[in-house]
């Protein structure tokens, strides 16, 4: 059966990516899990080790998540011990989230899991390889990114 109007799944890129991510997601999950910690917990860890004082819009954005699911988890953070953040905005509305001693505590653990998962996903890849991945990725992105062309037209190669 001949594929007309349909993406033919076995070498489409993009199902491709998506089946690459929902693995990669499922894998840190699991490790995450015995953690007391789901993907999102663990990237706005990360993020606020990274970028301390980022605000919740700042960190949803980074975690792509809504702001109201955000919010849920960084008042679950800041009741659990794991981040601290003002009373009161120092400017404007937000409060800038910075990670507690016991925060940084569990991100070692939980980066150490992670850690795990992307070098079992890397095996067998070249260091050759992992770069012009990830090159092409970060195009792929870009090119997301960028404003839309007429789909008529063949994408630039400049």
């Amino acid at each position: 059966m001949s594929q007309v109007d349909g993406i033919n799944l076995e070498d489409s890129m993009g199902y491709a990516l998506k089946e690459a991510s929902s693995a990669l997601r499922t894998a840190m999950e699991q490790v995450l899990r015995p953690l007391g910690m789901n993907v999102t917990h663990y990237s706005c860890l990360e993020l606020l080790a990274q970028r301390p004082g980022l605000s919740n819009s700042e960190l949803a954005r980074g975690t792509f998540v809504t702001r109201q699911a955000m919010n849920v988890l960084l008042q679950a953070m800041e009741r659990d011990g794991d981040v601290t953040r003002p009373a009161a905005a120092p400017t404007g509305r937000a409060l800038p989230a910075r990670l507690t001693t016991r925060g940084r505590r569990k991100l070692v653990q939980a980066s150490a899991a992670v850690r795990s998962v992307e070098n079992r996903m890397l095996a067998g890849i070249t260091a050759a390889e992992r770069a012009a991945t990830l090159r092409a990725l970060r195009r792929m992105t870009q090119s997301l990114q960028a404003p839309a062309t007429d789909p008529a037209q063949p994408p630039s190669r400049g």
